[in-house]
């Protein structure tokens, strides 16, 4: 069965399938299924703590005050998930790295100075690039060969 598109339909931008907006609602942007209104919620909350400070503090207040109200729910949750355990043992080198890559001020640095343009590219290769963000300035050794002009040879005397 397909559904008819109507002039008011409107396209939800998480499940991307058109539904009718709600008549007491004409604003609507997102569907009502459970997943596309969830994620919804969460794209307004995060985006309501990066931008309002009260916000983000009252959150930040929220989650200490559990915390001390459940002191033990860490210790409980890990020996209740080994699983979980083992598999955060193994992603820790990683945050780790990303850690150091931050702390060495590569992460959104632009204080890379063009000297003289060219047209080249840079790119930046291994592991650690995968962690990088927004970064324009990179470390590199560069070679510059320049070529010998060829001298004609020299013809022998007849």
């Amino acid at each position: 069965m397909q559904r008819e598109v109507t002039l008011s339909s409107v396209r939800c931008p998480y499940c991307r399938k058109d539904f009718e907006p709600s008549p007491y609602q004409r604003s609507q942007r997102v569907c009502g299924q459970p997943l596309c209104q969830k994620q919804r919620r969460a794209d307004y909350h995060r985006q309501k703590q990066e931008n309002d400070p009260a916000y983000a503090e009252t959150c930040r207040n929220s989650q200490a005050k559990w915390r001390q109200a459940h002191p033990d729910y860490q210790r409980q949750y890990r020996e209740q998930h080994p699983d979980s355990v083992t598999r955060n043992r193994a992603r820790q080198p990683q945050r780790d790295r990303k850690r150091r890559l931050r702390h060495a001020v590569l992460e959104k640095n632009t204080s890379a100075f063009d000297l003289k343009p060219a047209v080249s590219a840079v790119w930046l290769v291994g592991p650690a690039a995968a962690d990088l963000e927004k970064n324009n300035l990179a470390s590199t050794e560069v070679f510059l060969l320049q070529s010998v002009p060829r001298v004609a040879p020299l013809r022998s005397a007849p």
